[in-house]
C-alpha cells in the first residue's frame, strides 16, 4: 500500500547524480582559482566567487566554506582593530603620565 506515492518499489530516487556534479563544478573551480591565483592581488580573498566565475545555486559546497572564510577573516580583522585602539589608548596615557612627571621635575629643579 502506498500512501502518496511512498511505498511503490518501482520508483527510486537518486540524489547521487546532483551531489557529484557539485563535487565536480567545486573541483574545478578550485584547480581554475590555483591556476589564476599567481597573477592575483593581495586582496584577491575579498572577491566574490560569482566574479571569479559562473556559479549555480547549486555550489552550496564551495560557497559555505568562502563564506565561512570571509566571517573569520572579518573577525580577526576587527579583532585586530580593537587591539590597535586598546594600543593607542594605552599610549595617549602613558604620554600623559609622562608629561605629569616632566611637570614635576621642573617644578622640583626652580
Amino acid at each position: 500500500m502506498g500512501l502518496f506515492g511512498f511505498g511503490k518499489k518501482n520508483k527510486v530516487l537518486d540524489l547521487t547524480e546532483n551531489y557529484k556534479r557539485q563535487v565536480e563544478k567545486a573541483e574545478k573551480r578550485r584547480a581554475l582559482q590555483k591556476d589564476s591565483s599567481a597573477g592575483a592581488g593581495p586582496f584577491s580573498f575579498f572577491d566574490s566567487p560569482a566574479a571569479t566565475g559562473s556559479s549555480s545555486p547549486n555550489d552550496v559546497l564551495d560557497l559555505s566554506s568562502t563564506e565561512e572564510k570571509k566571517k573569520r577573516l572579518a573577525k580577526r580583522i576587527a579583532e585586530m582593530t580593537e587591539k590597535l585602539e586598546d594600543m593607542g589608548n594605552q599610549i595617549y596615557h602613558l604620554q600623559q603620565r609622562l608629561e605629569v612627571l616632566e611637570r614635576k621635575n621642573d617644578i622640583r629643579r626652580v
